[in-house]
C-alpha cells in the first residue's frame, strides 16, 4: 500500500477542533450532566471534576466542533513536482464543512481511486469529521460514508498504522516521526493543546490555520518518506484561497 498508490491520486488532510461551547459553566445543565455521565470513569479514576475535565471537550464529536480542515495534493507542473494546500475554516462549523464536502465530491469525481491521509485519520479526523457533518445536517460524501463497506472498499490511508506495521499497541505522534524522519517540526509556534485557548481567548483562527497546514503538509513529507522519496521543499508547496 506504501508504494502501489501514485502520490498524486492521495489527499491528504488534517483538522483542529475545539470544545464548542467556551466553558464548562456555559452549558444547559443537561448537557453538564451528560458531559458528567460520559466521563464518568476518567472523573472517578482521576479524581477529577466534570469542569476539570471540559478543556479536553474539542476531541468528543458530542461535545466540539471543527474549526479547520487543512488539505494537500501533489501535481506535476512541467516535470516538477508540487504540493498544492488548500484550508476550509472559520467560526461557522457547518459552512466549512459544507465547503468540505463539495470538495470531496469534486476529488472523487476526478479521481476514481482516489484516497485520503492523515495521521490517526481512522480513529479521529475521519469518524469526528463524519460525526459533525451528521449533527449538521449535511450528507456525507461517498469517501467519508463507510457504512456497509467492505476493507478494501474504504480509500483511507492512516500513517499512524502504517506505522504500527501490525502491532496494535504502539501510538507514536507526528512529531516524532517528524524527528526521526528529519522532516520540520508542525510544532514550532503552538500544539494541539493550545488550539482551544488560541481560538477561544485569543481569537487567532489564522495562526491555527497556518499549525493545521503546517500538520497536513508533514503528513505529505511523512507518506514520501514512507515511500523511500525525496521530500519536497518549501518552494514547491503552493497555497490556495
Amino acid at each position: 500500500m506504501m508504494y502501489g498508490i501514485p502520490l498524486e491520486d492521495i489527499l491528504f488532510l488534517d483538522i483542529e477542533t475545539v470544545p464548542g461551547i467556551p466553558r464548562f459553566d456555559q452549558m444547559d445543565e443537561e448537557l453538564q450532566n451528560l458531559w458528567a455521565d460520559k466521563h464518568r470513569f476518567i472523573l472517578e479514576r482521576d479524581g477529577l471534576t466534570p469542569e476539570e475535565l471540559y478543556e479536553k471537550a474539542g476531541i468528543y464529536a458530542e461535545f466540539g466542533k471543527i474549526i479547520c480542515i487543512s488539505t494537500a495534493i501533489f501535481h506535476e507542473v512541467d516535470g516538477q513536482l508540487k504540493l498544492r494546500v488548500k484550508s476550509f475554516f472559520g467560526d461557522d462549523e457547518k459552512v466549512l464543512l459544507d465547503e468540505f464536502a463539495r470538495m470531496l465530491g469534486r476529488y472523487t469525481a476526478k479521481k476514481s481511486a482516489g484516497h485520503i491521509c492523515g495521521h490517526n485519520i481512522r480513529e479521529f479526523d475521519v469518524p469526528y469529521v463524519a460525526r459533525r457533518m451528521l449533527i449538521n445536517g449535511l450528507k456525507l460524501p461517498s469517501l467519508l460514508d463507510l457504512a456497509g463497506k467492505k476493507p478494501w472498499e474504504v480509500y483511507h490511508l492512516d500513517t499512524m498504522a502504517l506505522w504500527k506495521f501490525g502491532d496494535y499497541k504502539h501510538f507514536t505522534s507526528l512529531a516524532l516521526l517528524a524527528r526521526i524522519f528529519g522532516i520540520p517540526t508542525p510544532k514550532d509556534d503552538i500544539s494541539g493543546a493550545d488550539v482551544a485557548k488560541v481560538y477561544w481567548e485569543d481569537k487567532d483562527l489564522g495562526r491555527i490555520k497556518t499549525y493545521c497546514e503546517k500538520d497536513t503538509i508533514t503528513v505529505a513529507r511523512l507518506m514520501q518518506k514512507f515511500r523511500n522519496s525525496e521530500m519536497i521543499g518549501d518552494e514547491h508547496i503552493e497555497y490556495v484561497d
